[in-house]
């Protein structure tokens, strides 16, 4: 049994959240290969290789268990798991138009919400959670959390106009599709908690196995998986489609060393994503009575370690001082709610 601690848990989710912030940076340094190859071949190791890789290592039986799961929570979670994959590939088309911080903002806040809220409606608890101890002061810092993402975003509106006035300034920057994409993501994306709270029975038999605080690991190949059909079907045809799919080949037009860097790459980019939910995993089953929580609070670190991301990147290097206040007001907003919730959980505990 792991004994509670929401402070040790809160602390495992920052972790989580600076492993997801950083995810797809390892694509700035691939050489010659298009967006497409580069998603499909991350996705594989973090949808697939590493997600069975670390059940392996970490939960006892691991594939008997996975082989003896009850089959409506198999395949409920792979199918959730499948549509959340639309949210997967839409967020990452969504970061090529507006970018890695607004990206994370609006479509990670939305999923905060959604993705903490649905599971509690779906199990017919919402009430008697926010009701109970301590459970008002976690409402209030989801509030306090909702605010500085709208914050956020509000910041994202800012930054066009500001790039709008720069006429000699470079500019790669499409709020209205990158926001439209990062609203479906969002959405889409609250599937993927949905997805493991269905999956959960699949957590308590890693449990009944002796996996500790690793049951986590047990459940999310199924999730994870269901996700890479669905990309895999999408990609493998648009690299058909734009003829990108001969770059898979050693012999597509680069250096032995540039193709294995390239390898090397999306393995750290798809390793550094399941990094997030690894942590996760280990937050969540010390949260104690409140673990509901986790998600919008691992969501709410997400972000705040994106902006972070995005302002070492110079992504709002050319907005105004205006902009940048707003932005930072954001950013003391959701770390406000991080301590808020955290505290409610103490209380709740």
């Amino acid at each position: 049994m792991i004994a509670p601690n929401p402070i040790i848990g809160t602390g495992l989710h920052a972790i989580g959240g600076m492993s997801a912030a950083t995810c797809y940076l390892p694509y700035q340094k691939i050489q010659k290969w298009s967006w497409n190859t580069f998603w499909l071949l991350q996705a594989s190791f973090a949808w697939v290789l590493m997600p069975v890789l670390i059940g392996w290592l970490t939960v006892p039986d691991f594939f008997d268990i996975l082989i003896q799961s009850k089959r409506s929570v198999f395949w409920g979670a792979f199918l959730l798991g499948g549509v959340y994959g639309f949210g997967g590939l839409s967020f990452g088309y969504a970061i090529k138009q507006i970018g890695y911080s607004l990206t994370y903002t609006i479509a990670i806040g939305i999923s905060a919400v959604f993705g903490t809220i649905v599971p509690l409606i779906i199990k017919g608890e919402l009430i008697n959670y926010f009701s109970g101890s301590g459970g008002n002061i976690i409402l209030v810092g989801m509030i306090v959390s909702i605010a500085g993402v709208g914050l956020c975003g509000f910041a994202g509106f800012h930054k066009e106009k500001d790039l709008q006035r720069l006429e000699s300034a470079k500019v790669d920057f499409n709020i209205r599709s990158g926001l439209g994409l990062a609203v479906i993501a969002g959405i889409l994306s609250a599937i993927f908690n949905v997805s493991l709270e269905h999956g959960q029975p699949i957590s308590d038999m890693a449990a009944a196995h002796g996996a500790g605080h690793f049951e986590g690991n047990a459940k999310l190949i199924v999730t994870t998986s269901g996700c890479f059909v669905t990309n895999l079907i999408w990609f493998v045809i648009l690299g058909i489609k734009q003829k990108t799919i001969k770059e898979f080949s050693p012999k597509s037009g680069i250096s032995g060393m540039s193709y294995l860097k390239n390898v090397l790459l999306s393995w750290l980019a798809g390793s550094l994503w399941i990094g997030q939910f690894f942590f996760y995993g280990l937050g969540h089953v010390r949260m104690g009575n409140f673990q509901f929580i986790s998600w919008v609070l691992h969501m709410s670190m997400l972000i705040f370690f994106s902006f972070v991301v995005g302002v070492i990147m110079k992504e709002w290097k050319q907005v105004t001082s205006k902009t940048y206040i707003v932005l930072i007001t954001g950013l003391f907003i959701l770390v406000t709610s991080f301590v808020i919730m955290t505290y409610g959980s103490i209380i709740g505990e």
